[in-house]
């Protein structure tokens, strides 16, 4: 077996809503063969991976699985389901899968797989192929090394317990998510100019200067004191004597600790004699060098969050301790703690294991006990002096008997210092009653604290920590900015970008992805294509886009998903024949399921060509409360007039003029010929594309005006839309470049030159060479039917042999005009060029298409027309 191809779909695509990995799989030798051809496989499986007999099959029903691999399936299936019990097992669970045969290649199976981490999706599905492979071919497989290594990646590449609650959170409240990188805790909530980021407690709010001031317990207690929170009394000393001499002045027991440590490290409580003072001093230099000794305050450990200037909740913490049993040591009651599975190492869980180390064998003897003591019944024995979770303490909420008087102060606590998320630690006899009257006091002022212990307390009510986070980051937003998505088979970057231009004439901060590039506020911030994932997370990730405008194709769809949840409104144009053959799309049908995908993440609403059949088909998929507008370039069309009587919206051309209707209300927008891009009306592709714009528009909320101005001043030239209809003079000859590469295309391209002026029309075309040979015919046929003159050159091979694409285009040309001398063979593109133009004179029209850019068409006339040459670079810019 052989992984041929992986991709990750990071968003929705065409198989799921979630992320997945997508995997082309070679079965080789194991193609044909069934799990009841292979003797002892499906014990030999289940044995080595038991959590596999319950799992179901898509009719639900439990042990599903099982029962398929007695009754027979193939192995890509099992590699499926294999995959997903891998992740589970690891501790990153994910459910759901599918398995497809790649069309016409005998052997080859598309498998996908859900994944919570991209990092250990990958490793399980070669670790599910592993196992597969041996059990198929009777070998043996040890599963526990590999197995291993899979859950370190997982718990490496986890989120946090308290981000993994700020996230729920976040999510709660359809506030969209984007993890930056797999390798840090760190998270967009958000979009645009509406992004915060978080990474752990901390966020993107979080001052760096309060950060700096809450490390240093020693500041941090003389801003609190100066604010008239109580404080222990206390000094910072760098060496022994110094701390003996603090803690003699104090006259009272001290606690020692390291100035800048965290999570309780270093810190030791309750010091009374000198030896016990070297100890603990002993003990926090090994995590700081400069040690805070202050008078130890008698009573219980208190955590108080504050989140948003509101106090989100309040616990009470044991330090970690067992409770004797009069049978048991304490090494094994620790033992037996640890076993818990509410307790992990670190943060992974909701408690943390106890250690069982020197710290933890000194505080023992503090209470007469060893490791393998036996406590009596009910006794408890102590193992840490701090409370803290992170070393091993638990939890009891007590936020409802928080008097009033000490939520004042934790909040006066955490504005002194400066953070938006603290969380403020007091020791006092009794919460529920005001410091001043117990002498309690404030500890220390937390930055980025844990929320473990108040999500999930071992006691009392648990508290939405994360929720008041998200409340006090976000308010009432929930972070999303207005998306308008573009697919279809022709028109998308114009369209794309004369919506653009509109949301920008109307004074919103626009984030626009095209063929040509992502472009921020009017100015191109990224080259190339950009109608893909990475390209709309550009945008999504600016801090200063208001509205998004993304052309979005077939290609990031399949390539990486969507890079958002949703969209408000979901634009298809047409869906005709492109690129088939590719990537599992054989069918116009399976690339109206790709297309499919952007409208079907519509929050608002979904604007549909009325007159594309398999637009049509798609609006029987959407919720009901998701708006569909159609356009139309026939007022009479039947689906759309039915749409307006059901009391529907959209567009439509009359007379001439764009009209936008509902079942009582009809307006002309705006006169075609006052759209520069129609070219007073022969471009009519560029016609529906302002109905769409327009209808799309209309759905986001703009007003009548505001896009009868968008459309009546956006210009479709080299620099506008390179590539998109662009004319130009050349001797008087008026060339038309546009990037039209389909039989769709060049047809509609050709109708329109032919009315621009009453000579002939020479077109020079080609079509990149991964089309099917079909294809190929087919867009010379409608080449040949539509221009005069032909010039057939070589753009991309993509794996032909250089020539072949140009001459099957040629025989469908053939097939028209037969062997004509109007048909000319010229691979090289410049001169193609030449060639074309040299079949023109004054008065006639030539067009130039599918130019990978403008600077190709000024590079092939620079020699034989200087003056032209510098006149279109200028006008390209």
């Amino acid at each position: 077996m052989r992984i041929l191809e992986q991709r990750f779909l990071r968003g929705p695509n065409i198989h799921a809503d979630t992320p997945c990995l997508l995997s082309v799989l070679d079965l080789e030798d194991m193609y044909g063969v069934s799990t009841r051809d292979l003797p002892h496989f499906n014990e030999a499986l289940l044995d080595l991976l038991p959590l596999l007999a319950d799992y179901l099959v898509p009719t639900g029903q439990p042990g599903g699985f099982a029962q398929r691999l007695r009754e027979g399936t193939y192995l890509a299936r099992v590699i499926e389901h294999v995959t997903l019990g891998l992740q589970c097992l690891a501790g990153a669970g994910a459910s759901f899968g599918r398995t497809r045969p790649v069309t016409g290649v005998p052997g080859q199976y598309r498998i996908v797989c859900a994944y919570q981490l991209e990092k250990v999706a990958q490793p399980a599905f070669a670790l599910a192929v592993d196992i597969v492979d041996a059990l198929a071919h009777g070998r043996p497989f040890e599963l526990a090394p590999r197995m291993e290594e899979l859950r370190e990646l997982a718990q490496h590449y986890a989120i946090g317990t308290s981000t993994a609650a700020v996230l729920a959170a976040a999510q709660e409240r359809n506030i969209p998510i984007q993890r930056v990188t797999e390798d840090a805790n760190l998270f967009q909530l958000g979009w645009g100019a509406k992004q915060k980021r978080i990474q752990a407690t901390i966020t993107g709010e979080t001052s760096n200067i309060a950060v700096r001031i809450a490390s240093d317990k020693q500041l941090t207690k003389t801003l609190l004191a100066e604010a008239g929170v109580p404080v222990p009394q206390g000094e910072t000393v760098t060496s022994i004597d110094d701390a003996l001499r603090v803690a003699r002045r104090i006259k009272a027991p001290v606690t020692i600790k390291p100035l800048d440590a965290n999570q309780g490290k270093g810190v030791t409580v309750n010091c009374r004699t000198d030896e016990e003072i070297e100890q603990a001093y002993a003990f926090a230099r090994k995590h700081g060098r400069r040690i805070i000794v202050e008078r130890h305050v008698e009573g219980h450990d208190y955590r108080v969050l504050v989140a948003g200037g509101k106090v989100a909740a309040a616990s009470m913490r044991r330090p970690a301790h067992v409770v004797g049993d009069g049978e048991k040591t304490i090494r094994e009651l620790v033992d037996l703690e640890n076993r818990n599975p509410a307790r992990g190492a670190g943060h992974t869980n909701i408690l943390t294991q106890i250690a069982l180390d020197a710290h933890a064998e000194e505080m023992l003897r503090k209470q007469d006990y060893e490791p393998d003591s036996v406590p009596a019944p009910g006794a408890v024995a102590y193992l840490r002096g701090n409370a803290n979770l992170s070393t091993g303490g638990t939890a009891e909420d007590v936020t409802d008997v928080l008097p009033e008087s000490t939520r004042r102060l934790c909040i006066r606590a955490a504005a002194k210092i400066g953070l938006d998320v603290a969380g403020i630690d007091i020791v006092c006899r009794d919460i529920a009653e005001p410091l001043e009257a117990q002498g309690g006091a404030v500890i220390e002022v937390n930055a980025a604290p844990g929320i473990r212990m108040h999500q999930y307390p071992s006691s009392g009510q648990p508290r939405d920590a994360g929720d008041a986070i998200v409340d006090g980051l976000m308010g009432k937003s929930d972070g999303r900015i207005p998306i308008i998505a573009c697919t279809g088979t022709n028109g998308k970057t114009t369209s794309t970008l004369l919506m653009a231009h509109t949301v920008r004439l109307a004074g919103r901060v626009t984030g626009v992805t095209t063929t040509h590039g992502v472009i921020i506020d009017g100015k191109q911030v990224v080259k190339g294509d950009c109608t893909g994932y990475w390209s709309a997370r550009t945008v999504l990730a600016s801090p200063d886009v208001e509205f998004a405008v993304l052309e979005t194709a077939r290609g990031g769809i399949l390539k990486r998903g969507l890079a958002f949840d949703r969209c408000d409104v979901g634009v298809v144009l047409n869906v005709a024949a492109d690129h088939l053959g590719l990537d599992g799309i054989d069918t116009v049908e399976d690339l109206a399921q790709v297309k499919a995908v952007v409208p079907m993440s519509a929050s608002r609403a979904v604007v549909l060509n009325a007159e594309d059949p398999l637009c049509v088909a798609m609006a029987r998929r959407f919720h009901p409360d998701v708006e569909i507008v159609y356009f139309s370039m026939e007022a009479d069309n039947p689906i759309l007039l039915r749409h307006l009587e059901e009391g529907g919206r959209a567009t439509y051309l009359q007379d001439n003029a764009i009209v936008v209707a509902d079942a009582t209300y009809h307006q002309q927008l705006v006169r075609v010929e006052s759209m520069p891009i129609t070219f007073g009306g022969r471009a009519r592709y560029n016609i529906a594309n302002g109905l769409a714009a327009a209808a799309a528009l209309m759905a986001s909320g703009f007003t009548n005006l505001q896009i009868a101005t968008g459309l009546s001043t956006f210009v479709s030239d080299g620099k506008s839309n390179p590539l998109r209809t662009n004319v130009f003079d050349v001797r008087g000859v008026t060339v038309i470049v546009d990037y039209a590469h389909n039989p769709a295309a060049y047809a509609a391209l050709s109708e329109m030159a032919r009315g621009l002026l009453p000579g002939q029309l020479v077109g020079i075309v080609t079509a990149p060479g991964d089309r099917r040979d079909t294809d190929l015919v087919e867009t010379g046929r409608v080449c040949a039917a539509g221009f005069d003159e032909l010039v057939v050159y070589e753009s991309a091979s993509r794996g032909r042999q250089v020539g072949d694409a140009v001459d099957l285009i040629l025989r469908g040309a053939e097939e028209v005009v037969g062997a004509s001398d109007t048909l000319h063979r010229e691979l090289e593109v410049g001169k193609a060029i030449r060639l074309g133009l040299s079949l023109c004179q004054r008065g006639d029209v030539l067009v130039f298409a599918c130019g990978s850019s403008l600077q190709v068409l000024v590079d092939a006339i620079r020699d034989m027309d200087p003056e032209s040459a510098e006149r279109i670079a200028a006008q390209v810019g």
